[in-house]
C-alpha cells in the first residue's frame, strides 16, 4: 500500500512528441480524476503547441518540470535514452510516475531506477498498455483460476508493416537512442504479454534477429524469440516492422495441462478437454485510456498497479537476453536483481 494522491491527480507530461497525444485523450477521459498541470520538451515549437493544447505550464527542462510543486506525478514520453534520467529526477523529487516502454536500457540502469524508486517510496507503473485488452484480463483470469491447469507453452505476436523511412525513424534509427531495434520497441509489448500469461519468472532466452526490410537502421526490424521459465513452461514470441502477420495468426495463445486459450485480441476461444469450446467476444478498447485510468486511480486508491518496476525490470531482462542469444548463437541467462 502506498501513500495516497488527492484528487484531481495533477500530472507533468515529459515529452510532447507523438505518445504524448494518446497520453493526452487519456487523461482528458478522467477529467474529474487527473489532471495536466505542466509538460516538457525540449522544442520550443511542439512546446508552445502542447501548451496553448492543454493550458499546462511549459519547460525546456523536464528536471526543472519534476520540481514544480502544482505535480503529483510524472507521466515519461521520452526517447528510450532519456527514460532513467527521467524516473531518477521525478523519484528525487517525490514524484509518482508512469513510463512508456522499455523501462530502461541496461542491467545497470535497472538496478539503478529500482533502487531509486524504492528508496524514494513512489510508485511506478509500466506502461503496458496491451494489458488491458479485454481478451487479455479474460484470458488471465482464466489462467488464475487453474482452467487449464500448468501451463505448458505461451504464444504472442505483434507484427505490423512500418513505413518508416530514414527521414521519418528519427531517434529510433539509432542503437544508442533506442536500445537496439524493434525488439525492445514493439517487442516488447508480445514479450510483457508473454511473461504476464506465463505467470512464472523467465529463466533463459534463445532468439533469431533479422533485417529483413528495414536496412537503413542499426537494429533490428525483426524478432523470434524462446523462452524458459522457471515453472517449465515455454514462450514463443514473434515481432516484426518488417511486415504484417498472416491471416489468421493468433495475437496470443496458452496451451496447459487441460486444454488451451487463443485470441486474435478481441475474440477469445478456450477449450478444455472433453467440454464445449467457449467463446467470449469483447469489443475494442482505447488501451491507453485504460491504462491511464488504472495509474490514475492506483495513485488515489494508493493501490499497487497492475505492473510496477519489478514487471519492467524482468521484460527488460528477457530482451536483453535476447540480444547475447543473438549475438552468440547460444541460450542466455535472464538478468535478475
Amino acid at each position: 500500500m502506498t501513500s495516497t494522491v488527492p484528487s484531481p491527480v495533477r500530472i507533468g507530461i515529459l515529452g510532447g512528441g507523438g505518445i504524448a497525444t494518446a497520453h493526452l485523450n487519456a487523461y482528458a477521459a478522467v477529467s474529474d480524476r487527473a489532471k495536466v498541470t505542466a509538460i516538457a520538451d525540449v522544442d520550443p515549437e511542439a512546446l508552445a503547441r502542447r501548451e496553448a493544447e492543454t493550458g499546462a505550464t511549459g519547460y525546456a527542462d523536464f528536471k526543472e518540470l519534476v520540481k514544480d510543486e502544482n505535480v503529483d506525478a510524472i507521466d515519461i514520453c521520452l526517447p528510450h535514452h532519456l527514460h532513467t534520467p527521467a524516473i531518477l529526477a521525478a523519484a528525487a523529487a517525490g514524484k509518482h510516475i508512469l513510463c512508456e516502454k522499455p523501462l530502461c536500457l541496461t542491467p545497470e540502469e535497472a538496478k539503478e531506477v529500482s533502487d531509486a524508486v524504492q528508496e524514494a517510496g513512489v510508485t511506478l507503473m509500466c506502461a503496458h498498455n496491451q494489458l488491458f485488452m479485454p481478451a487479455v484480463a479474460k484470458a488471465k483470469e482464466i489462467l488464475d483460476a487453474g482452467t487449464l491447469g500448468e501451463v505448458y507453452e505461451v504464444r504472442t505476436t505483434d507484427s505490423f508493416y512500418n513505413d518508416f523511412d530514414p527521414d521519418s525513424m528519427g531517434w529510433r534509427a539509432n542503437a544508442a537512442t533506442s536500445g537496439g531495434g524493434e525488439l525492445i520497441d514493439t517487442g516488447y509489448h508480445p514479450t510483457y504479454l508473454m511473461l504476464h500469461l506465463a505467470g512464472a519468472v523467465p529463466t533463459s532466452a534463445f532468439a533469431m534477429l533479422s533485417t529483413h526490410r528495414l536496412k537503413f537502421m542499426e537494429g533490428e526490424d525483426s524478432a523470434q524469440v524462446l523462452v524458459r521459465f522457471d515453472s517449465g513452461a515455454v514462450g514463443q514470441m514473434v515481432t516484426s516492422w518488417a511486415y504484417q502477420a498472416a491471416p489468421g495468426t493468433d495475437r496470443f495463445s496458452v496451451v496447459g495441462e487441460k486444454g488451451s486459450l487463443s485470441s486474435d485480441g478481441s475474440t477469445l476461444r478456450v477449450q478444455v478437454r472433453g467440454e464445449e469450446e467457449q467463446v467470449f467476444e469483447h469489443e475494442q478498447v482505447e488501451t491507453f485510456a485504460a491504462e491511464i485510468e488504472h495509474f490514475v486511480d492506483c495513485l488515489i486508491a494508493g493501490e499497487r498497479p497492475i505492473n510496477t518496476e519489478v514487471e519492467g525490470v524482468s521484460v527488460l531482462g528477457v530482451i536483453l537476453a535476447a540480444y547475447e542469444s543473438s549475438r552468440t548463437g547460444k541460450m542466455a541467462d535472464v538478468i535478475s536483481l
